[in-house]
């Protein structure tokens, strides 16, 4: 499936990764585009924010809004940029994980933004 190099060839089923660590390359190569990295990082940063905001206010409304959000700018840079399917369909924690791994990589300045 795109390119899941955890693919098997014969059946076409995704092999499950065993370690965060084998994932994580894979999950960058689901986001080379630049635009689809710059709204994970706005998703990642509006979901921050919303649990923050939850947090500080007491009214959980905040953590839907923040969980919305981020996916939604998530999805359209896979849907509209980078023109694949999100890791988190396939492997949710995993994918959860890189999001923040790759927010705080771009954050630092390891990954362009």
């Amino acid at each position: 499936m795109g390119g899941n190099p955890h693919e098997d060839a014969a059946s076409g089923s995704a092999r499950p990764y065993r370690s965060f660590g084998a994932f994580y390359p894979f999950y960058l190569s689901q986001h080379a585009e630049r635009t689809c990295r710059r709204l994970h990082f706005l998703g990642t940063t509006l979901g921050l924010a919303g649990v923050i905001a939850a947090v500080a206010t007491m009214n959980f409304w905040w953590l839907a809004a923040g969980i919305v959000a981020g996916y939604a700018a998530a999805w359209v840079g896979h849907f509209l940029f980078e023109k694949n399917r999100p890791a988190t369909f396939s492997y949710p924690l995993y994918s959860f994980l890189g999001d923040w791994m790759m927010w705080a990589e771009m954050l630092r300045g390891r990954i362009k933004f």
